[in-house]
């Protein structure tokens, strides 16, 4: 159960996302008697109390919170979800939960202190300018991303290296279908993007080389993240350390990349 300062915090990080009406319908459909007066996040608060003192838990707070945060009815407006996320989430960190961009809760390392996301994120920031990794790793080192845990942040910047590739090659697709059709030489022997100029057998080992490596990486950590639930595949922070080396080593050879044919 959440604490009633807990559930207050919770109600106006939600007040702002649904508007009275589907507030109503959201209470109505809950079988619980309805406050329709006063400011949102009163009614919500108000709710939240009578749901857990009827459940004995705190199950029908994290209903509402789904029902009223759904990703679909932000389509048109995904800095308003990112808004509601973030502020729910700095109270959810206390109990070891986090609301993601699915619409989903995950189970993540609670948070001890205000401060403790932030220090994480300050920690693995310092040693990865330290290895003079690429800026566009730098980027997933934020306080907001990390308090997701590193599960998420090895999710993101392998999506980097997918947006770099489709960028450079003009390909779609994601992932590994994606490398191979943008690395790989394919039947005619030229890929899309080479790492070099593909005039000797060194050279074409190379490249096929690489390949392998953006196939790995993608094999690795993208597919496994981005399918498993975080506590089914725990992400330590050696291995985020690990992962966002290598991410920055393909960041540059991507950017010395040259296109060879059209895709």
């Amino acid at each position: 159960m959440f604490a009633d300062a807990d559930l207050e915090t919770i109600a106006r990080a939600l007040a702002d996302a649904p508007t009275h009406r589907q507030l109503t319908d959201l209470f109505a459909q809950r079988d619980l008697p309805q406050v329709n007066e006063g400011p949102k996040w009163r009614q919500i608060t108000l709710f939240f109390r009578a749901a857990q003192a009827r459940d004995q838990c705190g199950n029908a707070v994290l209903s509402l919170i789904s029902a009223a945060l759904r990703p679909a009815a932000f389509v048109h407006d995904k800095k308003a979800f990112a808004a509601h996320r973030e502020r729910l989430n700095l109270v959810m960190a206390f109990h070891g939960l986090s609301y993601g961009e699915d619409g989903r809760f995950y189970k993540v390392q609670a948070s001890a202190t205000i401060d403790e996301a932030q220090a994480r994120a300050a920690r693995l920031k310092t040693e990865l300018e330290r290895r003079d990794v690429h800026p566009d790793v730098l980027r997933f080192c934020t306080a907001e991303l990390l308090q997701e845990n590193y599960f998420h942040a090895v999710l993101e910047a392998t999506k980097s290296v997918s947006a770099k590739l489709r960028e450079k090659s003009g390909e779609v697709g994601d992932a590994g279908q994606l490398a191979q059709a943008a690395l790989g030489l394919g039947p005619t022997g030229i890929p899309i993007l080479a790492f070099n100029a593909m005039s000797s057998g060194t050279e074409i080992s190379e490249q096929k080389g690489l390949a392998n490596l953006f196939l790995g990486m993608f094999g690795t950590f993208r597919n496994t993240t981005g399918h498993e639930p975080k506590i089914s595949w725990p992400v330590t922070e050696r291995d985020a350390m690990d992962l966002l080396t290598l991410v920055s080593f393909l960041h540059r050879r991507l950017d010395g990349a040259r296109r060879m044919r059209s895709s």
